[in-house]
């Protein structure tokens, strides 16, 4: 399950995350991976303030777990009228999907709410009375999912992303503890770590955590991220090989 928040920026940060979410869709497409939308919060000029959904398909999160982190981009908004660039953020987040047996998840701690899907339509929102809201109360987790017809299929799609968030918070506590074991990795845990920066006037994307750039921006959104990806696995590779042959 991924998870895309636009961070500082505002309408721009909006619509820099929802071109990210159009990436990874297309990215998934050429994987020939499934994706589906659980939950998601639109604006008025097409951003995503977040968007929470589903990556299914052979070795999906072992890729896209390299994705967690802070995104950068600097351009000129549509808004902007001076011509001035802009940077801005989106924070995205790569959750193992939890299956029942790995995450308890007690009857008493959940309220369940039934409303009426809100918003103006778009792909995040139906409009018959079946959206769902979970809380969970020992987290203080809502969860809100309306992109479907059915109350049954919103209602096991708010579950399924709130058991990947109760296992992902158990993920981040065993790895805080397992502090070296986190750091030998490239950035696939810490959130607040700036991973990538995105940069139209230039047409280049560099990742920071291996000094990579490459100047197909237009390519990498739309969906090409093989060769981002296939470097940041063999770095971490090789990082983890040679703590290997530190420890013999």
């Amino acid at each position: 399950i991924m998870e895309i928040r636009a961070g500082a920026g505002g309408d721009e940060a909006a619509l820099f995350a929802s071109d990210l979410y159009r990436m990874y869709t297309h990215f998934a497409e050429s994987r020939g991976w499934h994706t589906e939308i659980i939950e998601c919060e639109e604006t008025g000029i097409g951003g995503m303030k977040q968007v929470n959904f589903s990556v299914s398909g052979q070795g999906a999160y072992s890729i896209l777990k390299y994705e967690s982190g802070v995104h950068r981009v600097q351009r000129v908004p549509v808004t902007e009228s001076g011509g001035r660039i802009h940077t801005s953020t989106a924070t995205v987040a790569v959750m193992p999907e939890a299956e029942e047996v790995d995450v308890e998840i007690n009857e008493k701690d959940i309220r369940i709410d039934v409303m009426r899907a809100s918003g103006n339509g778009g792909q995040c929102v139906n409009t018959t009375d079946s959206a769902v809201r979970l809380t969970h109360y020992p987290t203080g987790i809502v969860i809100y999912s309306q992109t479907e017809k059915s109350q049954l299929q919103n209602k096991n799609k708010a579950f399924a992303l709130l058991r990947a968030k109760l296992y992902d918070l158990k993920l981040q506590e065993r790895q805080a503890k397992e502090k070296d074991e986190r750091l030998s990795q490239i950035g696939t845990g810490d959130r607040s770590e700036k991973i990538r920066t995105y940069n139209f006037p230039q047409g280049r994307v560099t990742d920071h955590r291996i000094g990579l750039t490459i100047y197909r921006l237009d390519d990498v959104m739309n969906g090409d991220l093989t060769e981002i990806l296939d470097a940041l696995i063999a770095a971490d590779q090789a990082k983890k090989l040679a703590k290997l042959n530190e420890a013999s």
